[in-house]
Protein backbone atom coordinates (compact mmCIF):
# COMPACT_ATOMS: atom_id res chain seq x y z
CA UNK A 1 0.00 0.00 0.00
CA UNK A 2 2.89 2.24 1.14
CA UNK A 3 4.33 1.66 -2.47
CA UNK A 4 1.83 3.65 -4.58
CA UNK A 5 2.98 6.91 -3.74
CA UNK A 6 6.36 6.02 -4.77
CA UNK A 7 5.69 3.95 -7.86
CA UNK A 8 3.38 7.74 -9.05
CA UNK A 9 6.11 10.18 -8.00
CA UNK A 10 9.14 7.51 -9.90
CA UNK A 11 6.94 7.31 -13.08
CA UNK A 12 6.13 11.02 -13.22
CA UNK A 13 9.81 12.13 -12.16
CA UNK A 14 11.38 9.50 -14.78
CA UNK A 15 8.78 10.53 -17.42
CA UNK A 16 9.11 14.38 -17.06
CA UNK A 17 13.36 13.85 -17.09
CA UNK A 18 13.32 12.10 -19.76
CA UNK A 19 10.73 14.24 -21.84
CA UNK A 20 13.12 17.25 -20.90
CA UNK A 21 16.60 15.77 -22.81
CA UNK A 22 14.64 14.58 -25.16
CA UNK A 23 13.11 18.17 -25.90
CA UNK A 24 16.23 19.79 -25.20
CA UNK A 25 17.93 17.58 -27.60
CA UNK A 26 15.73 17.87 -30.12
CA UNK A 27 15.97 22.23 -30.27
CA UNK A 28 19.67 21.67 -30.35
CA UNK A 29 19.81 19.72 -33.20
CA UNK A 30 17.51 22.01 -35.03
CA UNK A 31 19.45 24.70 -33.83
CA UNK A 32 16.15 26.27 -32.13
CA UNK A 33 16.47 28.46 -29.19
CA UNK A 34 16.01 26.22 -26.10
CA UNK A 35 14.94 29.17 -23.78
CA UNK A 36 14.11 32.99 -24.99
CA UNK A 37 15.88 35.59 -23.42
CA UNK A 38 18.88 33.23 -21.57
CA UNK A 39 22.49 32.53 -23.38
CA UNK A 40 22.20 29.36 -25.30
CA UNK A 41 24.89 27.85 -23.29
CA UNK A 42 23.53 28.64 -19.54
CA UNK A 43 19.86 27.64 -21.29
CA UNK A 44 21.45 23.66 -22.64
CA UNK A 45 23.14 23.32 -19.71
CA UNK A 46 20.15 24.56 -16.87
CA UNK A 47 17.84 22.08 -18.88
CA UNK A 48 20.11 19.44 -19.38
CA UNK A 49 20.86 19.57 -15.78
CA UNK A 50 17.40 19.53 -15.04
CA UNK A 51 16.32 16.52 -16.91
CA UNK A 52 19.35 14.57 -15.37
CA UNK A 53 18.43 15.87 -11.97
CA UNK A 54 14.41 14.20 -12.28
CA UNK A 55 15.69 11.08 -14.14
CA UNK A 56 17.82 10.73 -10.77
CA UNK A 57 14.75 11.24 -7.98
CA UNK A 58 12.46 9.06 -10.28
CA UNK A 59 15.38 6.12 -10.18
CA UNK A 60 15.33 6.90 -6.26
CA UNK A 61 11.90 6.75 -5.74
CA UNK A 62 12.22 3.67 -7.61
CA UNK A 63 14.57 2.24 -5.40
CA UNK A 64 12.42 3.17 -2.56
CA UNK A 65 9.79 0.53 -3.52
Amino acid sequence: MESGPAIFAGTAFALFGAALLVWTGARLLHRAPVAHGVGPAAAVAFSANAGVIFLALGVWCFGRV
